[in-house]
């Protein structure tokens, strides 16, 4: 097993200390999963499942294989905590170079892409109510990317009670759903009939794909592992109370949208949770939700710069040659340089979105597969952590070794699954593109390594 060198505090001018309440944690991982995600996929799942039991079938199944997976990353933090989450993980069970490229495909697209595309859901409502000219959403992304970004760079506590506050409004919006959804009378023209079909398997599964993507997030708890009050054992009933509510958050919603369209209606609909809303409050009601769903973007923006900037660190911190980005400010509790860096690739994205809107969204949708094949290996480290673990006194996830293999199985279904969509769009040359300049990147960091020593 190659083990990983952590840089010591001559290399890196400070590491994270406790200073994150359970709360603002809670808070970040349900902001990162609870994105704009929930008010479109419940549609898509009703189309394709045709049945209100498979449908919400596909919902608590996806629910069981995000806590299978959120199990996994419980029981590595418990013994790994670290601010490089699971790039940390990677790199202490297969070496810094596969970690290197995980962290570069999160860097220059995953998590930047998701900023910039979020930011662009925040402004094409925005500019709805405030419009400022010919690229007002543009120009909307810019403004809060560099808003959040000081946010951030005034320190975690900022970033954290901003979390926290959007959070509760992001749910508040998602509860308005629910009772909107549950106040309306039925269609009186549909019944709902559970199980009453077997919808093809096929379908079943692309269900389940969109089911597991609205779930998508959860692991990035791994990255504020380190910083969590309590240490890393508290880390396992903040990640499992996290995915609870998200869970039963996302089941209201369907039963409630299910409820107030029927099953036909809310396969049909282009925005379910607007319909709802508009039935049972009027316009107020949907011009409310236009609202809740930018505070949503927002939420979920904030959160990926807080964990997405502690990965850039982890990857500066295991290089000499990146060591000018892992720089930690022990006051704000911030890595600075990895989070302007991090804003920095984000506003480039939003420029290049702006000239090439298709393209850019591509780009990002298109990376699924390397994204998905990289938690298949996280999945596979329990494994090889513990079978090589000297001490056994941090968590141990329940149901070993079924829980971790339920976990493998779901996310190489899915780099499957995104791998065979790529491929149907002629997109596949994307995640090699990703990887292709990852890898030249790595040789050229390896080169300079060499000749610095």
């Amino acid at each position: 097993m190659t083990s990983a060198t952590p840089a010591d505090s001559s290399q890196a001018q400070h590491r994270p200390k406790q200073q994150l309440s359970a709360a603002t944690a809670i808070a970040i991982i349900v902001g990162i999963v609870i994105g704009a995600g929930i008010f479109k996929t419940p549609s898509m799942v009703a189309g394709v499942s045709g049945d209100a039991g498979w449908m919400m079938l596909a919902w608590v199944a996806g629910a069981v294989i995000s806590i299978a997976g959120a199990l996994c990353y419980a029981e590595l933090s418990s013994h790994y905590a670290h601010a490089g989450g699971d790039y940390h993980f990677l790199e202490i069970a297969y070496g810094k170079h596969l970690s290197f490229l995980y962290a570069w495909a999160k860097a220059m697209v995953i998590n930047t892409g998701s900023i910039a595309l979020l930011a662009f859901v925040f402004g094409d409502y925005m500019s709805q109510a405030i419009p400022l000219g010919a690229h007002s959403s543009a120009i909307w992304a810019v403004g809060i990317v560099l808003f959040l970004t000081i946010v951030n760079l005034i320190g975690i506590q900022a970033s954290g009670r901003v979390q926290s506050a959007l959070t509760v409004i992001e749910v508040v919006g998602l509860l308005a759903v629910v009772i909107a959804g549950f106040s309306v009378q039925s269609p009186a023209t549909e019944t709902p009939t559970w199980f009453s079909g077997h919808p093809p398997l096929g379908l079943a599964g692309l269900a389940l794909v969109f089911v597991l993507l609205t779930f998508g997030g959860w692991n990035e708890s791994a990255f504020i592992s380190a910083e969590v009050n309590g240490g890393p054992r508290s880390m396992v009933p903040v990640i499992l109370i996290s995915l609870g509510l998200i869970t039963l958050i996302y089941l209201l919603v369907n039963l409630a949208l299910l409820h107030g369209l029927g099953l036909s209606g809310l396969a049909k609909s282009k925005a379910a949770a607007a319909d709802v809303m508009g039935m049972a409050f009027g316009t107020f009601g949907q011009q409310a939700l236009s609202l809740f769903v930018a505070m949503a973007a927002l939420t979920s923006i904030n959160a990926t710069m807080i964990v997405g900037a502690r990965s850039n660190f982890a990857v500066a911190s295991s290089w000499r040659a990146l060591r000018v980005i892992a720089s930690w400010n022990q006051q704000a509790g911030t890595p600075v340089a990895a989070l302007l860096l991090q804003s920095l690739i984000a506003l480039a994205l939003v420029v290049f979105g702006l000239l090439q809107h298709d393209g850019f969204e591509a780009m990002v949708e298109f990376t699924a597969p390397v994204f998905w094949s990289f938690l298949f290996l996280v999945g596979l480290s329990v494994f090889k952590l513990r079978r090589h673990r000297q001490r056994h006194d941090g968590y141990r996830l329940p149901l070993y070794p079924f829980t971790p293999l339920l976990f493998c199985a779901s996310c190489a279904y899915l780099s499957y699954s995104s791998i065979t969509y790529a491929a149907s769009k002629n997109a596949v040359h994307i995640s090699f593109a990703v990887m292709g300049i990852g890898l030249v990147a790595l040789v050229l960091l390896q080169l300079r390594e060499r000749s610095s020593k």
